[in-house]
């Protein structure tokens, strides 16, 4: 008979270390630079550190109580060696300069990565520095020359689109002896932009719209693409060339520039098919909506497309280029609908 495990009796100090971390997190000056100095950087003993000093003690109390002087001086020289490593493991992350590389935009669930640059104008080398996103296991480590300098990257996860604040670091040390370990908290001021994650398997492209004041009506084939392709004419633009047929017949074919004039591609929220739950309830629906928005966004970038984007108050209109293509990501990671 299986019955239920009792809940863990340190499930209350986990959440209350979380939300001392926090409180203490939100108290440091968010800067994308920071030089680390005695007011910044912390030291305490290691668990090794701890049964070091347990077993000086003990010692220390059999020299005395047997009056040996060789246990005096193992005593007292393994005593000065703590203390020497101690301050070697502090001055190793004490001057350090550390500046942040802003992350670039990502879709939503990938990994974004934070690169920082470490600087020392000390003359000797800084051995065994890690750092990592703050409350994670994830390390990197990395040795900063004498005067120079040496870029760590780690990396954190957004689940939601949305404009993040990048989350905060911690680098540690514990060289030379790992009896101390010597930490900073480091809070950048960067934001890194998270567009919604891509649907994986898309509908075809909606069909395109006559251009105002147009008579012609709209002709579309099952495979998403627009009609009035012809083969290709020395001089068509390489944007109007259909590289997806060209690749599945070995000859070049290119679209009709007076089709491609009548007609405009708009990615609007109502060709969806979601967007009669997502402008209602939000939530899920609408976050698939636009996870649909930025697939096709992505699909027309890839096709070479004129291409426009309709959101509620929002209208971005039609043109192609990765400039083009980054603005209306960018409306899709901002959209509040």
């Amino acid at each position: 008979m299986l019955t239920a495990l009792p809940h863990p009796v340190w499930h209350p100090l986990q959440h209350f270390r979380a939300r001392m971390n926090q409180w203490f997190v939100n108290r440091i000056a968010p800067r994308d630079t920071v030089t680390l100095t005695q007011r910044n950087v912390y030291i305490l003993p290691t668990a090794p550190g701890f049964m070091l000093g347990a077993t000086l003690l003990v010692l220390l109390v059999a020299s005395i109580n047997y009056q040996l002087n060789l246990g005096y001086v193992l005593t007292f020289l393994l005593t000065g060696s703590a203390v020497v490593g101690m301050q070697v493991c502090h001055g190793t992350l004490r001057g350090i300069t550390m500046h942040l590389i802003a992350p670039d935009d990502h879709f939503a669930g990938a990994n974004v990565t934070i690169g920082i640059n470490l600087l020392s104008d000390r003359r000797s080398v800084r051995y065994g520095i890690g750092l990592a996103v703050l409350g994670t296991q994830h390390w990197s480590w990395t040795d900063v020359p004498a005067q120079g300098s040496a870029k760590v990257q780690v990396a954190f996860q957004p689940q939601r689109r949305g404009l993040h604040r990048v989350p905060a670091l911690t680098a540690e040390t514990r060289f030379p002896l790992g009896t101390f370990r010597v930490w900073t908290v480091w809070r950048p001021a960067a934001q890194v932009l998270v567009y919604p994650a891509p649907e994986q398997h898309p509908p075809p492209l909606p069909p395109g719209e006559p251009r105002a004041g147009g008579q012609a009506t709209v002709q579309r084939q099952s495979t998403g693409e627009f009609d009035g392709i012809r083969p290709y004419r020395r001089g068509d633009p390489l944007k109007l060339v259909v590289w997806k047929k060209t690749a599945k017949t070995d000859e070049l074919v290119s679209r009709d520039a007076q089709q491609v004039q009548r007609f405009e591609l708009w990615l609007d929220l109502a060709h969806t098919g979601l967007s009669a739950t997502a402008g209602t309830s939000g939530g899920p629906a609408l976050e698939q909506a636009l996870s649909r928005l930025c697939a096709w966004v992505l699909l027309a970038d890839k096709q070479g497309l004129h291409y426009g984007l309709r959101l509620a108050g929002q209208e971005i209109a039609p043109d192609s280029g990765e400039a083009h293509k980054k603005n209306c990501l960018q409306a899709l990671a901002l959209a509040h609908v």
